[in-house]
């Protein structure tokens, strides 16, 4: 199908939109792209180690945050947040991964439970708290990296109190990695997360040493517990208050059913139904979620035990990096600093995986949607445009781990609500009314923990409302703009169509007669034709062909058109299902020309009403304005007037 040239380019503007004129959407590098045709699928814990980088990775900071949230409470409050793990997000999400096998995960899954308008724009709205999610899981885990370079004992003193510039210099150098070129890289996860893993089980154990040879520092956390809290009540009433503050925790989850298409498959698995890949995916979750448990109940407890309460206060050397301080402290500083290179080294990489995860997440919907810029099918310009959102984000939080935690938080348990809630709308619809108690009841308690967390730190929706509108905005200039475009994928003819066309051609003039559906009546296309042939002057013994085009979700931006002919007491008629009117008219014009060699004829009547409603119509239900912007999509389309179809518009 002819389309509009492509516009000569600077060699930097083919550099940065290099790929973008690709119809198929992006595959952009990086820890959780799609595996393409020369990759190899990978077994699940080797994959669950790209789910590690982004989860494991919370260890850096989340013992730390979770004294500061709940102080002498940390390890009860962590039991909270491992119980939710264990019996919310965990069944959750193995269901998602069971419904949404190819990894679109819980948004992928409302695309189907809330289809048109009100399904877009509720994506759009989870795509905000999304990016909300990976932009903060960047400078997040990069400011914690910055602590950790200034707190260990061989970095030069110069570099102490340069958090911020560090942080900046870590996300520089993420991004320009992904400007060249980042490849897939699963055998750095699964060394870097063993490494880590083990580098923890050694903290760990001489942490729980620490504790044991030390009854008094037991002693002294007991009281401290008694007097702040009184009895055990208060103390599990005041964990559950608390708790939301300690929900970065769940992160990992949506990243878990992300990389889903890496999971190696059996050989009698279809696309449609991978139980190979399914139940890995389960493994990896299940896995994961047992693995991060463990390590959150015992290191929220040694933390807290060994190190005093002002070490994890802003300018305490805990802050941000409390297992840090146990390995320096009880291990030395050689094991210390290995310690603080193993963290770096995942913080780094889960700053990559999430930069990558947002190079997927946009492609995968916003161009479906027509809801993206040309440029945003390159990976470079995104790049660019989330190094600097990134940027922004770490100035306005100063690289401060903790102060990051809400916004961080607001974007994990957003998804995960979503992902609930998406879940029970399944059950429900498979009338499974114990699971949908069951979901319910996991929906309700993600539901409060997320108002909860968004009354109490207010910063996180700030930033996501912030990211959403952004989103919505530029969608929807995006889409305007893109509302000329041909927007079919493919057209296909079949056999009754092809040979009316064929007719058609064979009389050396091929006549098509726009025809909006009433009832498929006779009488119908009777009064058409007469009105046609008289008005538009066309020869009594010419003859024609009829075409209606039938929209059934005009929030959709592209299909496949797949044409069906029809004969109706002699009329000839040719019928598409599409997404709008006149964008389909051109593209099957195109298609009719390209089949045949000649240019069609078609025939259209002056829409009556306001062309503004019109267009606004055109725009939103895939109507309107039919005649004059089928033939501003042709014009687009065809540079050359003497190669495009003939567009006539009756009085």
């Amino acid at each position: 199908m002819t389309t509009t040239a492509e516009r000569t380019r600077s060699p930097l503007s083919s550099w940065l939109l290099q790929g973008a004129t690709d119809e198929r959407y992006s595959q952009h590098a990086g820890p959780m792209r799609k595996p393409g045709d020369v990759e190899h699928e990978r077994s699940w814990w080797q994959v669950m180690c790209l789910t590690g980088v982004d989860y494991f990775s919370t260890l850096g900071y989340q013992p730390g945050i979770a004294a500061v949230a709940a102080g002498v409470l940390s390890p009860l409050a962590t039991l909270v947040l491992v119980a939710l793990t264990l019996f919310g997000a965990l069944p959750v999400y193995r269901r998602v991964a069971r419904e949404s096998p190819h990894g679109g995960g819980s948004l992928a899954m409302f695309t189907q439970h809330l289809p048109r308008w009100t399904g877009k724009i509720f994506i759009l709205v989870l795509l905000g708290f999304a990016a909300t999610d990976f932009v903060i899981t960047m400078t997040l885990s990069a400011a914690d990296g910055a602590a950790h370079i200034v707190e260990n004992p061989y970095v030069p003193s110069a570099l102490h109190n340069h958090n911020l510039l560090i942080t900046l210099v870590l996300l520089a150098l993420l991004a320009a990695i992904f400007l060249k070129g980042f490849a897939e890289a699963i055998k750095i996860a699964v060394a870097l997360v063993a490494a880590y893993l083990s580098l923890n089980v050694v903290v760990a154990v001489v942490g729980l040493y620490q504790v044991l040879i030390a009854g008094d520092l037991v002693v002294d956390w007991t009281h401290a517990l008694t007097a702040e809290h009184g009895n055990i009540a208060v103390m599990i009433g005041v964990s559950l208050l608390v708790f939301p503050k300690l929900a970065l925790g769940l992160s990992g989850f949506e990243t878990g059913v992300a990389v889903m298409p890496q999971i190696k498959g059996a050989p009698g698995d279809s696309e449609e139904n991978p139980v190979a890949r399914i139940a890995g995916a389960r493994k990896l979750l299940t896995a994961s979620a047992l693995i991060m448990s463990t390590f959150l109940i015992v290191t929220s407890f040694i933390t807290v035990v060994l190190i005093p309460e002002q070490e994890f206060e802003t300018g305490g050397s805990a802050n941000g990096r409390a297992l840090a301080f146990l390995a320096h402290k009880y291990l030395g500083d050689v094991f210390g600093t290995v310690y603080d290179v193993s963290t770096i080294a995942i913080l780094w990489f889960a700053g990559a995986s999430a930069m990558a995860g947002l190079l997927n997440l946009v492609p995968r919907y916003l161009p479906r949607y027509g809801m993206a810029p040309e440029w945003a099918r390159a990976v470079r310009p995104l790049v660019l445009v989330f190094a600097v959102i990134a940027f922004g984000i770490t100035w306005y939080f100063d690289a401060d781990v903790d102060a990051q935690g809400g916004a961080y938080a607001t974007g994990v348990l957003v998804l995960i609500t979503s992902a609930a809630v998406a879940v029970t709308l399944s059950a429900a619809r498979k009338g499974q009314r114990n699971k949908v108690i069951g979901f319910g009841a996991i929906s309700a308690v993600f539901v409060y923990t997320t108002i909860t967390n968004i009354f109490e730190r207010p910063e996180g929706v700030q930033l996501a409302s912030l990211f959403i509108l952004t989103i919505i905005v530029m969608s929807f200039i995006s889409r305007a703009r893109r509302s000329f475009e041909l927007r079919a994928i493919e057209v296909t003819f079949d056999e009754t169509a092809a040979a009316m066309i064929d007719q058609a051609a064979a009389e050396g003039m091929i006549r098509i007669v726009t025809h909006d559906i009433d009832q498929r009546r006779p009488e119908e296309y009777r009064e058409k034709e007469a009105e046609q042939r008289l008005e538009s002057h066309i020869p009594a013994d010419a003859p024609i062909l009829f075409l209606e085009v039938i929209v059934r979700d005009a929030s959709d931006f592209s299909t496949d058109l797949r044409v069906t002919g029809l004969e109706l007491a002699g009329y000839r008629i040719l019928s598409v299902e599409a997404t709008a009117v006149p964008n389909s008219i051109a593209a099957i014009l195109l298609a009719i020309r390209d089949r045949t060699g000649l240019e069609p004829h078609v025939y259209f009547e002056w829409t009556e009403g306001n062309p503004l409603v019109n267009l606004l119509k055109f725009l939103f239900v895939g109507e309107g304005e039919v005649a004059p912007v089928t033939r501003e999509i042709i014009r687009r389309a065809v540079p050359n007037p003497a190669d495009r179809p003939h567009v006539h518009v009756d009085s």
